[in-house]
């Protein structure tokens, strides 16, 4: 088994000041804000700043038009190396701001860097905000949405940065300790911290485990042994929050050394202190030294394993101070969030028959069980759309969630992990369309299909796109994959 690196404690950045001056080199300018935010933070405290990237100029081209302003003011205190690495940018430099998508075992780069950060850690070594820190396999994109919609609503100024795609770097200056922050952090954020003491989170939030990044990690103990990380430096002054009916849950449970609250399913009040659904589907929570309360009726977003989610961003906003009336309408009334079940168009197949079909977009399902979760997410048999790229994961929980509850129809995306599962759902008897090589030619297929006269419409009947699986080779991400499925069907279901 390969040590995991381990990084010396603090940071290369004991206060703003610090930064003058340094030689910083960006690894990993990206798509997704990441590498921008860092280029423009290290700029503007008067580093001088080299980026570099294994993507071409022309593939990095709207992260470059982005920061045209940055380009031309900043002068010689900017510099690109695009379509490949120069080992003298990290032996020269006096830190390596390190994407987290970049493996540190075996690379070449990294070990020649004098000093390693990322922009969580810079973030926490220098922002004084209490942090709510959430991390997991599924949900947690959806928990910390629901969590910073909540202290929103509820009159805190607060900010929502991490894995979701917004740097922390890009708010640090506006965070004092009256302002919470809400980090998504992924097992490859977390493993980036490891050894450094500066993730001290108030609130630990764990969501559900399930087997990913497996092509990446090679064993789920490995895997597991990152996520754990997230409390590795509480105190019993903090919070960890976990699973009840749940083997990993039960490991972090016993291991953190924070106080211990718990997320599930229960017909009577739990021995445990958290928060759970009843029997009909409503959500409850017990905080430490209270009764129990009902926090959760109906919701806007559909699937019980959403109102999971929401459940935990009870429990954070009940340890926040928030009363659980203000809870109980705050979360009837959350949208949800982009790329997770968002309902964003409606089409109508038959002129003469009023009902429509309504789409739904959950690209961010990356792996089967959420695809299998948004699939059973509706009282009625949907039109499911997914496929996409392995991770080296099991896609048996997709293919029993179909054989229990078949759907309208099923449409398949090209790729390495629909190879394995089409043979699955062969053997399963569960038909299927494709699969296809291209989105724009499965939602033709699909709306010819939809529009057919002898299809029978009976209304209630939903499209939703939840690959579970990545998306390399057709496209960039699942954000982009996201995007482009929205834009897809507005042009198309007209």
């Amino acid at each position: 088994m390969v040590v995991p690196h381990t990084y010396p404690a603090g940071c290369s950045f004991p206060d703003l000041t610090s930064i003058a001056g340094k030689k910083i080199t960006v690894m990993g300018l990206g798509l997704n804000g990441g590498g921008e935010a860092s280029v423009r933070f290290f700029l503007k405290h008067g580093a001088r700043v080299t980026v570099t990237d294994m993507k071409t100029a022309e593939q990095l081209a709207p992260t470059l038009e982005s920061l045209k302003d940055e380009i031309n003011c900043y002068g010689e205190n900017l510099r690109f190396v695009l379509g490949k690495h120069d080992i003298a940018d990290f032996e020269s430099a006096d830190v390596v701001i390190k994407n987290p998508g970049v493996k540190y075992d075996g690379n070449i780069y990294l070990a020649a860097a004098k000093a390693i950060e990322t922009d969580i850690s810079v973030f926490l070594q220098l922002t004084r905000a209490p942090v709510i820190a959430v991390t997991g396999s599924k949900g947690k994109s959806s928990t910390v949405s629901a969590i910073y919609y909540g202290l929103c609503a509820a009159g805190f100024t607060a900010f929502l940065g991490g894995n979701i795609t917004v740097s922390p770097l890009s708010f640090l200056d506006k965070t004092h300790e009256h302002t919470p922050v809400v980090l998504e952090l992924s097992s490859w954020q977390l493993a980036d911290l490891r050894g450094r003491n500066v993730l001290k989170p108030h609130i630990a939030v764990i969501t559900t485990i399930v087997p990913d990044h497996q092509n990446w990690y090679g064993s789920m103990e490995a895997y597991v042994a990152d996520k754990k990380l997230i409390y590795a430096s509480q105190t019993t002054d903090d919070w960890t929050i976990c699973a009840a009916a749940d083997p990993w849950g039960n490991i972090f449970a016993t291991e953190s050394p924070a106080g211990i609250l718990r997320y599930g399913r229960s017909v009577k009040v739990p021995h445990w202190q958290g928060v759970w659904l009843d029997d009909d589907d409503r959500g409850y929570m017990k905080l430490p030294g209270c009764e129990p309360v009902q926090v959760l009726d109906t919701m806007v977003v559909p699937g019980n394993h959403m109102k999971v989610n929401a459940l935990n961003a009870a429990l954070v906003m009940g340890l926040e101070g928030i009363a659980p009336d203000t809870i109980k309408h705050i979360l009837a009334t959350w949208p949800g969030i982009a790329h997770r079940l968002e309902y964003f168009h409606s089409w109508q197949p038959i002129q003469t028959i009023p009902d429509q079909i309504k789409f739904y977009n959950d690209s961010a399902a990356t792996v089967p069980e959420a695809a299998a979760a948004a699939a059973g997410a509706f009282e009625h048999p949907v039109h499911l759309i997914c496929g996409g790229t392995d991770k080296n994961l099991n896609f048996e929980p997709l293919v029993a969630a179909l054989s229990c509850r078949h759907p309208a129809s099923l449409w398949l995306l090209a790729g390495t992990g629909t190879d394995k599962l089409v043979p699955m759902l062969e053997q399963a008897q569960i038909p299927f369309f494709g699969p296809f090589n291209a989105l724009e030619e499965l939602l033709l297929q699909l709306k010819e299909f939809l529009s057919r006269q002898d299809y029978t419409y009976t209304g209630n009947t939903d499209v939703i796109f939840s690959p579970g699986a990545t998306s390399f080779g057709m496209f960039k991400n699942e954000f982009h994959r996201g995007n482009c499925f929205k834009s897809a069907v507005q042009n198309l279901f007209v």
